[in-house]
C-alpha cells in the first residue's frame, strides 16, 4: 500500500529548505578502508645469499620490470600483446559498460521529463458522417524530480564509482597476467630449444661412440653387444628430440594466440633458436605492506567491498519515504489552429510522497543480503590478501632454492664431462668395460638436461615474483 499526498503551491519553498536540510542524510554505513591481519614486516624469503643474483629489501620498481632481461624479442613480444590481447580488450569493454552504469546510476538524482502528443477522431452514432465527428488534438510535459534526501541515489552512485575503480583495477590485473603469461612461455620455448640443443650434441658425442664400438667388433676387440648399447643409448637420446621440437611448437602457438594471431603465424620469427633470458643482477622485493598498493587484484577486492558497502545504504533508503516534485502541461482543443494557445493549457506542479508502509518483510530481507554481500566481499579481500602473500614467498623461496639447485648441477655437468673423457679413453685403451662409458654418458645428458631445466625454472620462478609483487603497471601518481 502507498500513500501519496500533495500540497498547495506555497508549501513548495518551504519544503524545498527541509529537504535541503537533509540532503546531507546518507542511509547505511559509510565505507572504512579495511584493515587486513597484521603483516610481517619482512619476506621469509629474501635471502642474502652470495649469489650473482641476489634478492633485495630495496622497493620494487617493477612498471617495466621485462625490460631487465635485455631481451629485445621478449620486450617486442609483450609490446604487441599490450596492444592487441583479446582478453586486456575484454577489460576495456568492460570498464567502459561500468562508467556507463554509473551514467545510469546518476542520472536518477536529475528531473525526468517525458514529452507525449496524440489526434483522436470521433464520430457520434446516429448523425451523418461530417455532421457529427471532431478531432481532438492533445499534447503534454508530466516531470517528476525525486529528491535524494535520505541518500539512496547518492549511495547508487558511489556503489557505481566502486564498480568503475574495480574495473579499472581488473583491467591491470589482466596486464599483469598477460605480460607474465607472454614471459612464460617465451622462457618454454627458449628453455626447450635449448634442451634440443643438448640433445643434439649428446647424439653426436653418443653416436661417435657407437661408430667406435662397431670399428672394434670388426676387427674382433669389442663383442656385438657393445654395439647394442650405444646403438640403444644414440636411439634413447634421438627420440628426445621430437618431444621437445613439440613443446617448442606449441610455445609458438601460445605466443601468438596472446598476441591475437593465428597459432602459426610467429613460427618464422621465433623457431630459430634463442638462448634463455639473462636473469638481472639484484631482484628488489620491497616490503609486504607494499602489496596492498602494488596488486591490483588486492585494489579490486577493495573496489567490490566499497561496492557492496554502498548498496547497503540503497537498500536501507527503501525504509524512508521518498519525496519527490511533480509538475504537468497539457494542450488540449480540437482545432489544429489553435492547439497550443495560452487558452487551451491546463497544468499543475507539487510536491508528491510515497512510502512503502508494508511489503511483508521484503525490504528488511534485502538489507540482510547486502550486508551478507558484503562481509562475502570483506571475506573475499582478506583472502586476496593473504593469497597475495603467499604467491610471493613461493616465488622467492623458489627462486633462491633454485639457484642452490643450479650451482649443483654445473659442478654435476662438470664432473660427468671429465667421466666421459675418461671413461672412453680407457675403453678405447682396453682398460675399462663399455658399460662405464654407457653409465657416464647417460650421467652426462641427464645432467646437462636438468641443467637447463633449472636455468629455466630459475626465470620463470623470477617471472613469477615480479607477477605475484603486482609488477607490470604503473601506479598511478
Amino acid at each position: 500500500m502507498k500513500v501519496k499526498e500533495q500540497w498547495h503551491l506555497v508549501p513548495v519553498g518551504a519544503l524545498g529548505l527541509v529537504m535541503l536540510l537533509l540532503s546531507g542524510c546518507m542511509s547505511g554505513p559509510d565505507y572504512r578502508t579495511p584493515q587486513p591481519a597484521a603483516l610481517p614486516g619482512a619476506w621469509v624469503g629474501v635471502e642474502k645469499t652470495g649469489q650473482p643474483s641476489v634478492v633485495t629489501e630495496q622497493p620494487a620498481d617493477l612498471a617495466g620490470w621485462w625490460r631487465q632481461f635485455n631481451d629485445p624479442t621478449l620486450s617486442a613480444l609483450v609490446d604487441e600483446a599490450l596492444k592487441a590481447n583479446l582478453d586486456l580488450a575484454l577489460a576495456e569493454a568492460r570498464l567502459r559498460q561500468a562508467r556507463a552504469m554509473r551514467g545510469v546510476a546518476a542520472g536518477g538524482l536529475w528531473p525526468s521529463v517525458t514529452g507525449s502528443g496524440s489526434y483522436q477522431r470521433e464520430h457520434t452514432a446516429g448523425v451523418t458522417p461530417g455532421n457529427g465527428s471532431q478531432g481532438l488534438y492533445e499534447a503534454g510535459l508530466d516531470a517528476v524530480w525525486e529528491l535524494d534526501i535520505f541518500g539512496g541515489q547518492r549511495r547508487a552512485v558511489e556503489s557505481a564509482n566502486a564498480n568503475i575503480e574495480a574495473a579499472v583495477e581488473n583491467l591491470q590485473d589482466v596486464q599483469v597476467s598477460l605480460i607474465a603469461e607472454v614471459a612464460l612461455n617465451y622462457v618454454q620455448l627458449r628453455g626447450y630449444q635449448q634442451e634440443i640443443v643438448v640433445a643434439q650434441n649428446n647424439l653426436k658425442s653418443q653416436q661417435h661412440t657407437a661408430e667406435i664400438t662397431r670399428k672394434l667388433y670388426k676387427v674382433g676387440f669389442d663383442s656385438g653387444l657393445d654395439v647394442a648399447n650405444a646403438d640403444s643409448n644414440a636411439a634413447t637420446t634421438e627420440s628426445q628430440i621430437p618431444v621437445f621440437e613439440t613443446e617448442a611448437q606449441q610455445s609458438i602457438y601460445a605466443l601468438s594466440v596472446l598476441l591475437a594471431r593465428p597459432p602459426a603465424d610467429l613460427l618464422v620469427k621465433l623457431s630459430p633458436t634463442g638462448n634463455l633470458p639473462g636473469i638481472p643482477a639484484q631482484i628488489p622485493a620491497g616490503i609486504p605492506s607494499d602489496l596492498l598498493r602494488r596488486r591490483p587484484d588486492i585494489r579490486e577486492a577493495e573496489a567490490q567491498l566499497h561496492s557492496a558497502t554502498a548498496q547497503i545504504g540503497v537498500a536501507v533508503a527503501d525504509l524512508f519515504p521518498a519525496f519527490s516534485l511533480t509538475g504537468e502541461v497539457d494542450w488540449k482543443n480540437n482545432q489544429f489552429g489553435s492547439w497550443l494557445t495560452k487558452t487551451n493549457r491546463s497544468f499543475f506542479v507539487g510536491p508528491a510522497a510515497t512510502w512503502s508502509i508494508f511489503e511483508g518483510g521484503a525490504i528488511v530481507s534485502n538489507i540482510h543480503v547486502q550486508e551478507a554481500l558484503r562481509d562475502q566481499a570483506l571475506i573475499t579481500y582478506q583472502e586476496t590478501v593473504l593469497g597475495a602473500l603467499q604467491d610471493v614467498e613461493n616465488a622467492l623461496i623458489a627462486y633462491s632454492k633454485e639457484q642452490q639447485h643450479r650451482k649443483v648441477l654445473y659442478d654435476a655437468v662438470a664432473a660427468n664431462e671429465k667421466a666421459v673423457d675418461l671413461s672412453l679413453q680407457l675403453y678405447t685403451e682396453g682398460m675399462t668395460d663399455f658399460l662405464n662409458v654407457l653409465n657416464a654418458q647417460r650421467s652426462l645428458y641427464s645432467s646437462q638436461d636438468a641443467l637447463v631445466q633449472s636455468e629455466r625454472s630459475i626465470v620463470t620462478d623470477l617471472i613469477a615474483l615480479y607477477k605475484a609483487l603486482g609488477g607490470g603497471w604503473e601506479v598511478a601518481p
